[in-house]
Formats: structure tokens, sequence, C-alpha cells
């Protein structure tokens, strides 16, 4: 009998193992084919076919946010290799001290043999406060410092998990609030009468958080705020949270990361600078001239829009587009520059920009 339990028992081990092994080699299975799967299932939004591509490959896992951090931004890097027009542009560097903050190289990008420049854009880049770089965005700061003929001001500030709220935004803050100073070693007599600040999704809502920070505290004056589809609240149950959950490239479960990495403590994330949309609309009411422009699928997309809304309740002349049949990120990703979608966008912005720049708030024609 007890030969008996033991062959049992052994037979159970080998069964027990056998299992195993098939959960694991089914496992991966699915994991490698993840993609197909997804480039086979019927979206609810029709996307142009560059979106669907990328939506695509970001299905795959390891997904960009169930790596470590440092592998996620490897692979931003690396698929911002992907080739794209750059607009000419002389570019330099210069690593700038922030006090307490620490040391943050910034890029001043202008356009290629430019002569005199009068407008500055300070510009604050996205990629989930974890990801980006110079390098995952320069398209995008080449085009608008060579269509807007301005120098933009691109900060590498530091990035979560190793530097947490409100590192970041401090860091921004004193360069921006030392702007004029640092420019004065450019030779050149800037308009800080038409000064814009910019960024893309949590870029954005950075770009947010200067301008509630020189309210609070006085810095250079805003002309205008440009913002592509920023992030305005740490809350994952809006309606395009809702519907583009899963399968359009920036998921829900990744934003919650995003955020956890940044602001892990509720307090933090609820503060104003943080979450802005939490804010009263009177915080608003000294706000400057803003676009905000979104993407139709798009997590973020509802909190965009009702940031936008909140500002035009306080007063604010708000420009707000929602761009359909497109993703987060595209007029960052190089992938995405020929869409569409990406085109419309920065012809819309850069015309924003140069209208404000010129003083001009109505049709040239008189209308």
């Amino acid at each position: 009998m007890r030969k008996l339990r033991q062959a049992s028992s052994h037979h159970e081990a080998v069964l027990h193992d056998l299992m195993l092994v098939t959960m694991r080699v089914l496992n991966r299975y699915r994991l490698l084919n993840v993609g197909k799967e997804m480039s086979e299932m019927k979206r609810c939004v029709l996307l142009e076919p560059a979106a669907e591509e990328v939506c695509n490959q970001s299905a795959v896992y390891p997904r960009i946010y169930q790596m470590p951090p440092t592998q996620g931004r490897q692979k931003l890097e690396e698929a911002q290799n992907t080739p794209v027009y750059k607009y000419p542009a002389d570019i330099r560097t210069e690593q700038i001290q922030t006090g307490q903050w620490g040391d943050v190289r910034v890029y001043f990008v202008r356009p290629e043999g430019a002569g005199s420049i009068r407008d500055v854009i300070f510009y604050i880049h996205g990629a989930g406060w974890v990801f980006g770089s110079f390098h995952t965005h320069e398209k995008l700061v080449r085009e608008l410092a060579a269509r807007t003929g301005s120098l933009v001001v691109f900060p590498e500030y530091a990035l979560a998990p190793e530097a947490k709220y409100p590192v970041a935004i401090e860091q921004c803050f004193f360069l921006f609030s030392s702007l004029w100073k640092i420019l004065d070693g450019h030779c050149m007599e800037f308009n800080q009468d038409t000064l814009t600040i910019a960024g893309d999704s949590v870029g954005g809502n950075m770009a947010i958080a200067m301008t509630l920070m020189k309210e609070m505290r006085g810095g250079p004056d805003i002309h205008k705020l440009l913002l592509y589809y920023p992030v305005t609240d740490a809350c994952f149950n809006t309606p395009s949270y809702c519907q583009f959950a899963e399968n359009y490239y920036l998921y829900r479960e990744g934003m919650k990361w995003f955020w956890q990495q940044y602001a892990p403590y509720s307090k933090d994330r609820n503060h104003i600078l943080a979450s802005p949309l939490k804010a009263d609309a009177e915080c608003f009411q000294k706000f400057p001239d803003t676009m905000i422009v979104n993407g139709q699928a798009d997590v973020l997309r509802s909190e965009g829009e009702k940031f936008g809304e909140k500002l035009r309740c306080a007063g604010v002349n708000v420009t707000a587009v929602r761009v359909q049949g497109i993703i987060h990120d595209f007029v960052m990703l190089n992938a995405l520059d020929r869409t569409e979608a990406c085109c419309a966008a920065m012809d819309l912005s850069i015309g924003w920009l140069q209208r404000k720049n010129q003083g001009k708030d109505s049709f040239s024609d008189g209308r």
C-alpha cells in the first residue's frame, strides 16, 4: 500500500509539472501573438492607419509601463529613432544649476541661420514624467522653432521615480523664473511680451503648473499657453478613460503607473500643481490665452476638454480642438508625423502662435 501511495504521489507530481509547463507554453504563445490578436480586433473608433500600427505595437507584452523605468526609457528612445524630417536648427546646450533641485540640461533651439529672434517658447516635454528627453521630442521642437521663428527653451528635467513630485516642476519653475537672465548670454533682444509656455501630455500638466506658480510666486509675464493633450487630473474613471482604457496606445493602467512613479501620495496628487482641474475657477482668472489640442482616442481627452471648459468659465480666451481618428502622443511620435492629425494639429497650433505673436486676434480682412 505504501508503494502504491508513493507511486500515486509521484504521478501527481509529474502531472502537476506537466500542467505548469503547458501553462507556460500557452502563456508564451499568447504573448507572442498578442500583437496579431490586437491587430485583428475591431476598435470602436476608426483610426488613421499609422495610429493603428502604433496601437498594435504598443499592445505587445511587456508593455512599456510593465518594464523597469530604465528599459522603458530606452524603448521610447529607440522608437524615436524612426526616420523623420527634422527642420534645420541651430542647437546649443547648457547645464544650469537650479539650487536645491539640482542641475538641469537645457537645450536652446532656434531656426538655422536665423539672425534676430524676437519670440520665445518655453517647452516642457511629456512622456509620463518617467520617460522623455530632447531626442524623443526633437522633431517637434525643431518644427515649432522653425515655423514660428522662435527660440525654443527645452529643459531635460529630472525624471520619476528617481525624482518625485515636486522636483520636476520646481526645476522648471526655477528656469522659467530666471528665463530672461539666462537668455542674456544669447546676445539677442527678445520680446518679453510674447512669451509662450507649452507642453505635451505631462509636459502640458507642468506648463499649467508654471502658470499657477507664476501667479503664486511671481515671475515673467506669460502671453499664451499651448497644451497638447494635457494631463490635468489624477482621476481614472472619466468617459475617455473608460472608453479607451485598452488597445489605444496609452493604457489606463499605464497612466496609473505613471502617476504612481511621479506622485505616489494622494496629498500630492490632489494638489492643484499636480491636478490643476481640482482648482477653483478663480485660480485661473489671470491665465493667458490658451490653446488645447486633444486626440479623439486618448484616455486623457475628457480631462483636457474639461480643463478648457474650466478656463472658459474663468473668463480665459480658450481655443480647444479635438482631432479625429488619432491617439495620444500624436504630435510627438515620429511614426505619426505624416498623419493627417499631426499635420492639422501642427498647422493649427503654429498658426495660432503666429497670430498671437503678431498681436492679431481677428481675421486680417476685418471679419
